[in-house]
């Protein structure tokens, strides 16, 4: 199903420029792209040379799927490459990524509280991965939704998980990674879900879905999903490291003031608009070339993003969610404020506009 639409009109803008120099520049509108065939699975794609590679929880284990644009992924066939044979359980959002020429799925399984993150490798995209490895979070609590990522020479690892051993809320944490497959040190945590438009779904409030990309000044952002998946109030919003910040320290990190993708006016940060086609969009993918934050894209044109949501006139549920690739495109000179917290209260930097 073609889905069409003009931005608000034929042009967005986008403010870029380097270092402190704030320039104009047009992030052109185009037709939207197309909802998948894919449901009920968090995307996460990637590009290798001209192919572009997708990675989904499928039939109780992983599934690869190849093709030479993101709209084509729906059709593409679906191989196979790991089931769970020990009988974990759930197998949520996997997320592929390249590093030193290997292909690594870090994914989700378990039950209940039991959920914790796991990867698996291979030489080739989409064949040869070996049993899976449980990764060593710190603290060694229900962990989901990792994303590996370097930034600044340094491996990391983020994901969304328990501050104890019960469901009260869901946090982002960060932890360094020695290898792609070791994590070392400690786990620290990064966000919370206290704001009052993350808090409109509850039982549990929810930060997830973390996702890494880095902004045309070199900054960090962690752009992740808020609220319920299970509600149409699901959306995504932004973290921004301060300039040379520490990764670990949470006051280093810097909050959108509401959401950026949603399909909510009430939740929206100003001059955010509402989704006009699909409802709670969220546990998205930027399309990276390696899955490499140092390919992120520089400020101008728009693109690639894959993200989950239900067309709007359809029942709001787990299984009317589909894969739907989309666009976005960095917005700059955009403030973050905050309240009551020790250091700066506002931090000016790039935010992100995305689109159907």
């Amino acid at each position: 199903m073609k889905l069409l639409r003009s931005l608000h009109g034929t042009l967005a803008f986008t403010l870029c420029g380097a270092l402190a120099t704030v320039l104009s520049l047009l992030c052109p509108a185009s037709a939207r792209a197309a909802q998948t065939t894919i449901h009920n699975a968090d995307p996460s794609v990637i590009r290798v040379g001209g192919t572009y590679i997708s990675a989904e929880s499928s039939g109780g284990g992983i599934a690869v799927r190849e093709a030479s644009s993101p709209d084509a992924l729906g059709a593409a066939t679906s191989h196979k490459v790991w089931s769970d044979t020990a009988g974990r359980g759930e197998v949520w959002a996997p997320e592929i990524v390249v590093d030193g020429g290997r292909y690594y799925i870090y994914f989700t399984s378990g039950t209940g509280a039991a959920h914790r993150m796991y990867v698996i490798s291979s030489a080739t995209a989409d064949s040869g991965y070996g049993a899976e490895t449980k990764l060593a979070l710190p603290d060694d609590k229900w962990a989901i939704d990792g994303n590996m990522f370097t930034f600044n020479g340094q491996r990391w690892f983020v994901w969304s998980g328990w501050a104890g051993d019960t469901n009260v809320e869901q946090n982002l944490y960060i932890a360094r990674m020695s290898s792609p497959t070791t994590p070392t040190g400690a786990r620290y945590i990064i966000s919370q879900p206290r704001e009052s438009w993350e808090r409109v779904v509850g039982n549990p409030y929810i930060n997830e879905a973390p996702a890494a990309i880095k902004d045309p000044n070199g900054q960090l952002h962690i752009v992740y999903s808020a609220n319920g998946s299970w509600s149409d109030q699901y959306c995504m919003a932004d973290l921004r490291l301060r300039a040379g910040g520490d990764p670990t320290y949470v006051w280093d990190w810097y909050k959108s003031n509401g959401c950026l993708f949603g399909s909510n006016a009430a939740t929206m940060m100003s001059g955010w608009d509402p989704t006009l086609y699909v409802n709670g969009p969220g546990s998205h993918s930027f399309v990276l070339l390696d899955g490499d934050i140092a390919t992120s894209p520089p400020a101008g044109p728009r693109f690639p993003l894959m993200f989950t949501a239900v067309p709007k006139g359809t029942t709001y549920s787990w299984a009317n969610r589909y894969w739907f690739s989309g666009t976005f495109c960095w917005w700059g000179n955009t403030t973050y404020t905050r309240a009551n917290v020790p250091g700066a209260t506002s931090n000016t930097g790039f935010s992100l506009k995305f689109f159907e």
